[in-house]
């Protein structure tokens, strides 16, 4: 059976790829677009539930605009859902991203004129030019300090996730306004050039080598429960985005264990290493 969050088609239409594997009324290659607002919702249905989030400038395939609701496919993971059509514009060739836990377009190079859109960590923009500390993009104009080329990648996904710490935790979460668990170890890895699927089963599906129960945990490593996920900080210490701190938080690892164990979400089910990490 397809996976529904990775299967664009919703009945109505579908990708053109899809043709004899799903039955629909249209099928089509789709258009190209872009989220131009800070943060948009991806959701499982129009208005429904929110299934993930997409941040500023993130490249979309669009199936179907249908009564204010665009029916895409977010390029970076492959998910599919619903999010609001007056959300997305022009589609452009990013150059540049987010590297800072959050940051601001501003309407001139002075960070006294008015901010036009937030921008949070893994933002993707195009610089056009530079004026003094800041340089031009199509969102307007953004301290250069807190930008980096698509080009030059982090090396270290959990000392990206780190910049998030205290980001208050919401379900779906992706951005330093709100984050999930899931969402918190896609972030680090986007940022360092690692392909990483939305959602914790399917990153447990797809991420790393998985090691015998008993190995020492290492900065970097994974640890999987039924639902969660969690970075290893460092061999004694939890770096994850939770709903019992309700925030991206350090835990010892021994005290998270027992604690999600206790609560009746059960023993880790996977602990993975990711090569070159």
């Amino acid at each position: 059976m397809m996976d529904r969050r990775l299967t664009p088609a919703n009945g109505r239409v579908a990708a053109a790829h899809l043709q004899g594997q799903v039955e629909a009324q249209n099928f089509t290659e789709g258009s190209a677009a872009a989220v131009r607002v800070a943060v948009a919702d991806l959701l499982k249905a129009p208005g429904g539930a929110r299934d993930r989030q997409l941040g500023y400038g993130a490249a979309v395939t669009v199936f179907e605009r249908h009564e204010g609701w665009a029916f895409v496919q977010a390029q970076a993971d492959g998910f599919v859902g619903y999010v609001a059509e007056e959300a997305l514009g022009q589609a452009t060739a990013p150059t540049h991203r987010v590297a800072t836990r959050a940051t601001h377009a501003y309407a001139e190079a002075n960070l006294k004129t008015p901010d036009r859109v937030f921008l949070t960590l893994g933002a993707r923009l195009c610089v056009t030019g530079a004026q003094g500390s800041f340089l031009e993009t199509e969102a307007g104009f953004v301290p250069a300090g807190h930008l980096l080329p698509l080009d030059r990648p982090d090396v270290d996904p959990v000392a990206v996730s780190e910049r998030l710490l205290g980001t208050p935790y919401l379900w779906g979460g992706n951005s330093a306004m709100g984050i999930d668990c899931s969402g918190l170890v896609q972030a680090g890895l986007h940022a360092c050039g690692i392909a990483c699927p939305g959602d914790s089963d399917l990153q447990a599906r797809a991420l790393g080598e998985t090691l015998a129960s008993g190995t020492q945990p290492k900065r970097g490593d994974l640890f999987f429960w039924k639902g969660h996920v969690a970075w290893v900080a460092d061999e004694h210490t939890l770096l994850h985005a939770n709903a019992f701190h309700m925030a991206v938080a350090y835990e010892p690892i021994a005290g998270a264990l027992a604690r999600i164990e206790g609560q009746g979400e059960g023993p880790v089910t996977r602990h993975a290493r990711l090569t070159g990490v």
